[in-house]
């Protein structure tokens, strides 16, 4: 499962709920059929009917949820879809969870650490790797980043280890 939001509050009176989505565009969460919601026995699969985007964030229609008391049961539930769900990455474009686990080096073969987490800024993505200490390196591919290698599950940086 990948997770690509939360419901994080209700909407209206008939059952509608708002999501904490993490995709670009962030209503483009609406356009997976079904959803998978993180409940006590495991995920459950729920479709979604319709949805749209409501001022910074999103609002769902689910099938089953008629009411405001039926979404309050959904609050503070992560919202994921099947890996297979994803369109494939453009070429030299890559989803954040593929880049998390794999082993960075320098172009001199010296080990960095492995991507433990990714962040966004307005200017780029930023890498965080942990090895020896954690390392900020920003996702600017062509300039620090010269290969990712998603099978032999590695990237190559130009970064200086020191700093």
């Amino acid at each position: 499962m990948v997770t690509l939001g939360r419901i994080s509050g209700l909407f209206g009176v008939r059952g509608w709920v708002k999501i904490f989505s993490h995709t670009r565009p962030r209503e483009s969460i609406v356009d997976f059929g079904t959803w998978y919601l993180k409940g006590r026995g495991g995920w459950e699969a729920i479709t979604v009917l319709d949805g749209r985007r409501h001022g910074n964030g999103v609002v769902a229609r689910l099938e089953g949820i008629e009411d405001r008391d039926q979404a309050a049961e959904l609050l503070k539930r992560d919202v994921a879809v099947r890996r297979e769900q994803l369109p494939p990455a453009e070429e030299g474009e890559y989803y954040w969870l593929d880049l998390i686990g794999l082993q960075v080096e320098t172009l001199e073969g010296v080990e960095l650490g492995r991507v433990t987490g990714l962040l966004e800024t307005g200017a780029n993505d930023v890498l965080v790797v942990k090895g020896d200490r954690e390392r900020l390196l920003p996702f600017v591919q062509g300039q620090f980043i010269k290969t990712v290698d998603l099978s032999a599950k590695r990237m190559v940086v130009d970064w200086d280890p020191d700093f």
